[in-house]
């Protein structure tokens, strides 16, 4: 039977809270540049990691070393990233792969919802031990990353170009079930076709109202696996080509990561790390075997850090100050020495001096701040560094006062 048109129109329409059936699975298009954002970025973070010799050198500001020492500092879960220093290396291999994994998946639309799944994982806890106190809180990428990923979990691919499309059709085909892919039509078309609409009821329904709610039509001849409680032919030929197209993307994952070890390695594009800097401890973790004074004899008051010949006129030297922090010392003049604390104030990292553009630079996250008094110049550190107050000595030593 088709709707006359004279026929009442239907009275029970979708809300908010009661959306029609499958309506998580009509997104796909719509969340396309979402995945294809997410996957190259995953991609290119992997590759770029794996590619750089710095991130696993322990001499270098950007390594992962040099971000759990960070995050130790700050992060709410620093007794766990304590324990995980000494796994540093290892745990940045884990990383690379599964950013290049996520990547992959969320871009061939492969498995969708896992690895959006391992995207918010990967997320969250970057969000707690690198971005968790940047302020405000949205110039913390990783939170951003989190809730990107969000959409892609709920609607996995949605039937936008996909593998999991393409697998979910071809093994319906196998098995002689028709299309599964959902395609949108307005309701006044499903009620002139499906045979059940009268006078605003649903004979199919017992004459209930008609509406896009409860629709019998909407909801397909084939219920999910959650209403089925199990799995059917269907869905096992579907796991078993999805399982095969997974294990040759994770080969294409591997290849793809060596490729870019080898290369970056083979290029030299982003040398090892040789500090433009001296180190006034040595290299040590403590202030060693520096006292406090008082000042006496003229001697400026604070604690001595180390030798002022060790910082060259124009140039830095970096050092471990009585609280703990890094702190880093320069001369931009003659007998003109500033002292700050090298921790950025956005997530925790280290900042180095750049003495080709007479700046100290944040590695992690670009924020620059100046010589002269520490002021931010460059976000998205919300403020400069601090400043401490740094003298030489008639013993030539440098004395700091935090």
């Amino acid at each position: 039977m088709t709707r006359s048109a004279d026929a009442p129109s239907a009275t029970s329409s979708p809300s908010l809270l009661s959306p029609p059936p499958r309506a998580w699975a009509l997104a796909g298009w719509a969340l396309l540049p979402l995945r294809l954002f997410l996957g190259v970025t995953f991609l290119f973070a992997g590759m770029q990691k794996l590619a750089n010799p710095n991130f696993f050198d322990p001499n270098s500001p950007a390594s992962i070393q040099a971000q759990l020492i960070a995050s130790s500092r700050l992060s709410p879960i620093h007794l766990l990233t304590e324990h995980l220093l000494q796994f540093a290396t290892p745990l940045g291999v884990v990383i690379s792969f599964g950013e290049i994994a996520i990547g992959i998946g969320v871009l061939l639309g492969l498995w969708t919802r896992i690895a959006a799944l391992g995207g918010m994982v990967m997320s969250f806890a970057l969000f707690l031990t690198v971005s968790f106190h940047a302020s405000p809180y949205y110039t913390g990428a990783d939170l951003v990353f989190l809730f990107a990923f969000v959409p892609l979990l709920i609607a996995g691919a949605g039937g936008a170009p996909s593998l999991d499309a393409r697998i979910a059709r071809r093994a319906a085909t196998e098995k002689g079930v028709g299309d599964p892919t959902n395609y949108v039509i307005p309701f006044a078309a499903v009620q002139d076709s499906c045979g059940n609409f009268k006078a605003g009821r649903c004979s199919a329904l017992e004459g209930s109202d008609c509406g896009p709610v409860r629709c019998p039509v909407l909801a397909g001849g084939r219920p999910s696996v959650i209403e089925r409680r199990g799995i059917d032919e269907v869905d096992r030929r579907a796991v078993v080509i999805g399982s095969t197209a997974a294990a040759a993307a994770g080969v294409a994952g591997l290849v793809i990561a060596g490729a870019s070890a080898g290369l970056g390695r083979a290029i030299d594009g982003a040398p090892k790390a040789k500090s433009s800097t001296s180190n006034l401890n040595g290299g040590g973790s403590s202030v060693g075997t520096t006292t406090t004074t008082s000042g006496g004899s003229g001697t400026p008051s604070g604690t001595a850090i180390g030798a002022a010949s060790a910082v060259e006129v124009g140039g830095a030297a970096t050092f471990t100050a009585p609280n703990g922090d890094p702190g880093v010392v320069l001369q931009p003049k003659p007998g003109e020495f500033v002292a700050y604390d090298a921790i950025c104030p956005h997530a925790g990292c280290t900042v180095s001096y750049s003495k080709a553009a007479d700046l100290l630079v944040c590695p992690c996250h670009a924020s620059e701040f100046k010589i002269s008094n520490g002021d931010v110049i460059a976000g998205p550190s919300p403020t400069g560094l601090t400043k401490w107050k740094c003298a030489k000595g008639p013993d030539g030593q440098l004395y700091l006062t935090v």
